[in-house]
């Protein structure tokens, strides 16, 4: 799955058509987790798109009128196009702008979203209740330090939680847990407040490093122009398993938590 900095590269690449008129919708197939509005494409036709922000996994774009709420689920991916090019199997919609330029979602497991949402974007109900941003100022070590002291699930699953912060994929907090030396199975409320503001620190460290590479190449991800990712070339544990760590050189080690796989070197993350 996409995870923020994937999403945060799609929503770069996609910011030459802000300021266009929508000329067209196509759907060729409404049928994702939500379904599309069958009636989106007379919604948008001749708004603009005025802002196209995001937050968490969920990219929003701004028009008069409301906003278009955009998620990659599972496999989903944000194409722009410089014209009509032909669409493929799992192509299920296309928003056309004025200059010719078309963001297409293609999506072969349809898990993603194309949602039409009024009012306050930030009210509804997917992201009423989402955890502060992590490379905002508000998730800091004495956040991460007050939000721990009452769960005793592993620190691991709890910083994948979108309610305590958002944007903390599998990916990255395997890679942040290594940077900041912590064991993923600690349980979280066993975490010293030094402790919580190294996590953090490597936490933003390691989303930075991953928005300045592009994001990593995933199955199914590439970015909006067709590019991948490159930070999977510098995973220090995550997909390494039994591979000598880069740092002491024992074993990477996988366990499950959460039915997740989780990739830690239990010599240097105590």
């Amino acid at each position: 799955m996409p995870e923020l900095p994937e999403v945060e590269t799609t929503r770069r690449g996609l910011l030459g058509v802000v300021g266009q008129r929508i000329d067209q919708v196509v759907i060729r197939d409404h049928r994702l987790r939500w379904p599309i509005p069958l009636s989106l494409p007379e919604i948008l036709k001749d708004q603009h798109w005025l802002e196209l922000d995001r937050r968490a996994k969920y990219i929003l774009a701004r028009c008069e009128r409301g906003t278009l709420l955009l998620h990659l689920g599972m496999s989903g991916r944000l194409c722009l196009l410089a014209g009509d090019e032909p669409a493929q199997k799992h192509d299920h919609i296309d928003i056309v702008f004025e200059s010719g330029q078309r963001v297409r979602l293609r999506d072969p497991r349809r898990f993603g979203a194309v949602l039409w949402l009024e009012g306050d974007p930030l009210q509804h109900s997917l992201l009423a209740s989402l955890g502060p941003e992590p490379l905002e100022d508000a998730f800091d070590g004495a956040y991460l330090y007050r939000e721990t002291r009452t769960r005793s699930a592993p620190i691991k699953t709890v910083i994948m939680d979108s309610h305590l912060v958002v944007g903390v994929g599998n990916i990255y907090a395997s890679e942040s847990l290594f940077r900041a030396g912590i064991n993923p199975k600690i349980p979280a409320n066993k975490l010293s407040k030094p402790r919580c503001e190294r996590l953090v620190a490597e936490i933003k460290a390691t989303l930075t490093d991953a928005l300045a590479a592009g994001g990593s190449s995933l199955r199914d991800f590439f970015g909006a122009d067709g590019n991948p990712g490159y930070f999977q070339q510098t995973y220090f544990v995550y997909g390494r398993t039994d591979e000598p760590c880069r740092v002491c050189g024992g074993a990477v080690r996988i366990i499950k938590q959460g039915q997740r796989s989780t990739f830690y070197c239990p010599k240097c993350q105590r």
